[in-house]
């Protein structure tokens, strides 16, 4: 098996009801609303920022900032790499459950804004995501702390780069 079980993680961007607005800085996706990737994925690491984002790559622009989700609640299982694999092969042994939204990508890169622990790691190691892009093909988005902040990059699924062992995986 390539893929070690790990923690179940819990996260919403939805404001709950009777919960007051937050402050730009933190704010919510109102309940109604859908998640706005361009909204939300913005390089920006200033201290205000909602989450530092110190790069953007042009694949992920291209192909994700384009997207538009409904804000859904979610429960992401980790998983961790055992040995290096293609990201072809990781989303082979998921199946079904591999694919996950940008939204909660946003979701847990909020929880952990400044680079703090949490669920994603915040070593040299990325983290992967399986997410469709804005024409519904299935890619692969990577999250990785870089001191100054979250550089988020992507690449096609038949990309034939092996990931090295200890790369998070999130996934449904």
């Amino acid at each position: 098996m390539t893929l070690a079980p790990r923690a179940k993680i819990e996260c919403s961007l939805k404001r709950k009801p009777g919960e007051p607005l937050d402050p730009p800085s933190t704010a919510a996706i109102p309940s109604t609303d859908s998640f706005v990737a361009s909204e939300y994925f913005k390089e920006d690491i200033a201290p205000t920022a909602r989450v530092k984002i110190s790069w953007l790559g042009a694949t992920f622009m291209r192909r994700f900032a384009v997207k538009i989700e409904a804000a859904d609640d979610t429960s992401l299982q980790t998983r961790v790499l055992n040995n290096p694999a293609s990201a072809a092969q990781i989303a082979d042994e998921l199946g079904a459950r591999a694919e996950s939204k940008l939204a909660d990508v946003w979701c847990l890169l909020k929880l952990q804004a400044n680079g703090e622990g949490g669920a994603l790691q915040t070593s040299s190691v990325p983290n992967l995501f399986f997410v469709r892009d804005g024409a519904g093909d299935l890619g692969v988005v990577d999250a990785l702390w870089g001191g100054a902040g979250w550089e988020i990059g992507a690449s096609p699924l038949g990309n034939p780069r092996a990931w090295a062992p200890g790369t998070r995986v999130f996934s449904h």
